[in-house]
């Protein structure tokens, strides 16, 4: 694939939905730090049902540690791994307030030092809150950028350096998520729907659908 065709796949996704955005609830940088930290193995809808009751009672670094593990619980409960999430977060919360003022760090060395935190949740929270130029590489972009061929890898960090490298520049901020939107919602991994796919002409996908 060459660039003249990754620039005509990321320019009709954008024309498809010019300005899109995570379907995490958040409305901080730390809100979203949170949501992100208990999206591992879990939907962005069941985490979206433990926020919007968490996040009314507590939703800074002080109000979350306030509550405790025990107290963080009751509100992430149905989520997966609940008990190593809670712990987590509450530690994480304590370095927050500790080490930053309470404030999340926009740099990738302090964000992956946090409790819970690896490079992919850093990367969204340094892209979607803070508008840097970072590609966060889930199940689903994995899948996509393997499938269409936009950037092949064997594992997710050299799919991750891939896309930063071969995604043209104007759309690398955005990139992560129509990737993932569209790795959600068409190019599904038990069965693509290729047929309704505005990209299907474009992408070297060799078992196509109908």
């Amino acid at each position: 694939m060459n660039k003249d065709i990754r620039t005509e796949i990321f320019t009709r996704l954008r024309d498809q939905n010019p300005e899109p955005e995570t379907e995490l609830n958040y409305s901080s940088p730390f809100e979203l730090l949170i949501a992100v930290l208990l999206s591992a193995q879990a939907t962005d809808v069941g985490v979206n049902k433990a926020t919007d009751k968490l996040y009314p009672v507590a939703n800074t670094p002080q109000a979350i540690f306030d509550l405790g593990v025990d107290g963080l619980k009751e509100y992430i409960k149905t989520i997966g791994l609940f008990n190593a999430k809670a712990e987590n977060t509450i530690k994480t919360c304590r370095m927050l307030l500790d080490k930053h003022n309470g404030e999340v760090p926009d740099n990738r060395e302090d964000l992956e030092a946090l409790p819970g935190v690896g490079r992919k949740t850093a990367n969204v929270v340094l892209n979607t809150a803070f508008r840097q130029p970072a590609m966060a590489v889930d199940t689903h972009i994995f899948r996509v950028s393997n499938r269409t061929n936009i950037a092949p890898g064997k594992d997710v960090l050299e799919v991750e350096k891939r896309l930063v490298r071969l995604i043209p520049k104007e759309f690398l901020l955005d990139a992560h998520h129509w990737l993932i939107l569209h790795g959600r919602y068409v190019c599904k991994a038990r069965k693509p729907q290729c047929g309704s796919c505005l990209i299907e002409d474009l992408c070297e996908f060799k078992q196509k659908t109908s």
